[in-house]
């Protein structure tokens, strides 16, 4: 969704916790909802929380964390937000501003960097 502006990943559960401090955030991602995989706990710091408004035009505040994302060959940080995802057909949604000057998007084609393999 290249009309998206901010990055978003689909976690099971949020916990919010202070590590030295400083807020961290703990949350399980289940990668691929065809597969019996366990979820995978993550933590990782809370750069800030931000207002995000999906496309139903409901606000949200959200927690934000810096990660590293992958395709291809090439790898660069983004900043993701948390929210469940449940109900959509990808786990992630890679908003415009991750691309931004990194990737051209060709709309008449699909998984040009391959199929996740199951």
């Amino acid at each position: 969704d290249t009309g998206a502006r901010t990055s978003c990943l689909h976690a099971q559960r949020l916990e919010e916790f202070l590590r030295d401090g400083k807020p961290w955030i703990r949350f399980w991602l289940k990668p691929l909802r065809q597969l019996k995989v366990n979820e995978i706990c993550c933590e990782a710091p809370v750069l800030e929380y931000r207002n995000v408004t999906d496309s139903g035009g409901n606000t949200k505040l959200r927690p934000v964390i810096e990660t590293h994302l992958r395709m291809g060959d090439n790898t660069w940080k983004i900043e993701l937000t948390l929210n469940n995802r449940r109900s959509m057909k990808f786990r992630m949604l890679v908003g415009r501003t991750a691309m931004e000057g990194l990737l051209a998007i060709d709309p008449a084609k699909s998984f040009t960097l391959g199929r996740m393999p199951y």
